[in-house]
């Protein structure tokens, strides 16, 4: 049976609302909303196995400007907002991705801009460095591990050696540093494995990227890897989806439930629909009861209920896993 076939027939085999309402007794809501997640479209130069947004080089998925305008005017409307968090593919690869953190930053708001590294050596991208220290965003990089063999399994032949030129550069800017600008690393796990203690992990990686790299970074954050997209496409092909995900509810931890990030974020898409968090996004649910931020209604989005399904467990499973790392 082909992969796209298997995806849709074991999307709703384990059912995330039955555990939530034995746990939660009721359906999950949304509480405020404080960060606007901005998916900029699905280009990247690299093509990561992991990756749940599917992202590479040759996809044409782009934001357009006035797509960006609608989403300024919705944080006009919406004063709770406290972080604009840049997400794609490689988010810098939108050639608006300048002027959309200009405009942020207006607002006084917080922009984190999700980066793989690798693109700070891309072409036209020479100024991108001095772009997001002058505007003092905090960047969170892409790093499986501090092993070059690792990391290149993951993301490709000599991502690793680039990542580390990268984070050394960042450095000599201002980044990573005690008082300096935010630069925070993101870590999946290999294999059929739970993310492990985040701080405990953390001071592996600072240990070994200072010893071997002299890096510096404030924190590590450790995100379970979702079973969707390309990630789930491996699992599918090795026999092993079924193992993964009773990995997963296995851990189920009720005590994640109240900090998931669905639940104070509005997530949205290259297009401009709505999305309760980026996996959903990815999977096309859309939230409710809005579906376009040209429909922008900041009382009805804050009050929502969020769409849930089977890749639920994910978020939900062991310490809990983010945008921002472990929730418990």
């Amino acid at each position: 049976m082909e992969v796209t076939v298997q995806r849709e027939k074991l999307a709703g085999s384990y059912n995330f609302q039955d555990r939530l309402q034995e746990s939660w007794g009721s359906n999950l809501q949304a509480v405020n909303i404080s960060i606007f997640q901005i998916n900029v479209g699905k280009l990247c130069n690299q093509a990561c196995l992991h990756c749940h947004v599917e992202a590479g080089p040759k996809r044409t998925e782009i934001m357009t400007r006035s797509t960006m305008e609608q989403i300024l005017t919705a944080l006009d409307q919406t004063p709770g907002v406290t972080t604009a968090d840049i997400t794609g593919g490689a988010p810098e690869l939108n050639p608006d991705f300048r002027w959309l953190v200009t405009r942020l930053k207006e607002r006084g708001l917080h922009v984190i801009d999700r980066c793989n590294l690798t693109v700070l050596f891309e072409p036209g991208q020479e100024d991108l460095l001095d772009f997001l220290a002058d505007n003092e965003v905090e960047v969170v990089a892409s790093l499986p591990h501090f092993a070059a063999a690792r990391t290149d399994r993951q993301r490709g032949q000599g991502v690793f050696d680039k990542s580390i030129d990268s984070l050394q550069k960042l450095n000599a800017r201002g980044y990573g540093r005690d008082g300096g600008l935010k630069l925070n690393l993101v870590y999946n796990p290999t294999g059929l494995l739970l993310s492990p203690n985040q701080k405990e992990l953390e001071r592996e990686f600072k240990k070994q990227l200072l010893d071997r790299y002299g890096i510096f970074f404030h924190s590590l954050y450790c995100i379970n890897n979702m079973p969707i997209s390309r990630f789930l496409d491996s699992l599918i092909r090795a026999g092993r989806f079924q193992d993964y995900m009773d990995l997963l509810v296995s851990a189920y931890n009720p005590a994640t439930v109240a900090g998931l990030m669905c639940r104070y974020q509005v997530s949205i898409g290259w297009e401009g629909s709505l999305y309760d968090c980026d996996f959903n996004q990815m999977l096309e649910l859309k939230s409710n009861p809005i579906g376009h931020i040209r429909d922008w209604d900041a009382q009805r989005f804050a009050s929502r209920f969020i769409v849930t399904a089977s890749h639920c467990f994910g978020c939900t499973a062991g310490n809990g896993s983010s945008c921002g790392g472990e929730i418990s």
